[in-house]
């Protein structure tokens, strides 16, 4: 199950992702992002909840250059 909240964060972050106990994942949205934006940043969290990369074992700063 995905969960998707809207929170209150800097600027310079639009979303992350955290897996939970359960096997579910949240998905964090900044709520200061416009709409456009909150649908992409969803969107790019959700390829990662895809291609399963919090399984990998490598950084993020290398998943991120290939989404």
């Amino acid at each position: 199950m995905i969960f998707i909240r809207e929170i209150k964060m800097p600027l310079t972050i639009r979303a992350f992702t955290i897996p939970d106990a359960n096997g579910d994942f949240n998905i964090y949205i900044n709520e200061d992002l416009s709409d456009a934006a909150k649908r992409k940043s969803l969107e790019h969290e959700k390829t990662h909840i895809k291609r399963n990369d919090f399984q990998k074992d490598i950084s993020v700063k290398l998943i991120e250059n290939f989404v």
